[in-house]
């Protein structure tokens, strides 16, 4: 690889954000495209899926074979509320390989005896979530129940690029949510982003059930491809 092209991916990898290097098997000849310029490049189809896929594979254009070298984070997952849907949700995020965080100002219930094996934070998500810099690899889940603590969140979540958003709580507490956010200035667009009640619509009932519901959901955002609709907006 080019020292130029070696160069860009690292800051690329530094800055998490994701990059595909395009190899054309008959010359050799290589270049780097970044997530943001997908869209403007011959092979855009196929580099979108494999990102979305988020494995390197080999493609077939116009006579040409090429080999796409996949460059994507780590997929974090920050859970707002150390309560029992995310003690059964830690294990199975870390088994779909997520990297999970637990935000939660309570520090009786934001405990590493609770979660074991989980990085945790008994702080406010507005006091910690700036440093965390979320972004496009991020997904944000709302458990608490309390405004004061998972809204403070939810505002972060939709001024930033998150790939999900859900929140836990009836289609009541939803509208209410929603009122809130309007209040706070984000439109209906931005509002729609929100998966709620959160987790797939599979009857789920337990604290495991809702966590399982809750990573389908948050995998088939990741890579389900979106509709046309969907796509454009």
């Amino acid at each position: 690889m080019r020292l130029d092209l070696l160069s860009t991916l690292n800051a690329e990898r530094a800055a998490r954000r994701a990059a595909v290097l395009v190899t054309e098997l008959e010359t050799g000849a290589q270049r780097l495209v970044k997530a943001a310029d997908i869209a403007a490049d011959p092979l855009h189809e196929a580099l979108a899926d494999a990102l979305r896929m988020g494995r390197s594979t080999q493609i077939h254009f116009e006579g040409s074979a090429y080999f796409l070298t996949i460059q994507v984070p780590p997929v974090r997952l920050i859970a707002i509320g150390a309560v029992h849907i995310t003690q059964a949700l830690a294990p199975m995020a870390k088994l779909a390989g997520f990297d999970m965080t637990i935000i939660d100002p309570r520090t009786a219930f934001a405990t590493p005896e609770r979660f074991p094996d989980v990085k945790v934070l008994a702080e406010w998500p507005d006091d910690v979530l700036p440093a965390l810099r979320l972004d496009r690899y991020t997904a944000v889940g709302l458990f608490t129940h309390d405004p004061k603590i998972d809204d403070q969140a939810l505002i972060a979540a939709l001024r930033a690029d998150c790939f999900y958003i859900g929140a836990l709580g009836s289609r009541k507490t939803h509208a209410k949510r929603v009122e809130r956010m309007e209040a706070a200035g984000f439109a209906q667009e931005q509002l729609a982003r929100i998966h709620a009640p959160i987790g797939l619509d599979i009857g789920s009932v337990t604290p495991s059930e809702i966590a399982v519901s809750v990573v389908g959901e948050i995998i088939s955002a990741l890579r389900k491809k979106p509709k046309r609709s969907e796509a454009g907006a």
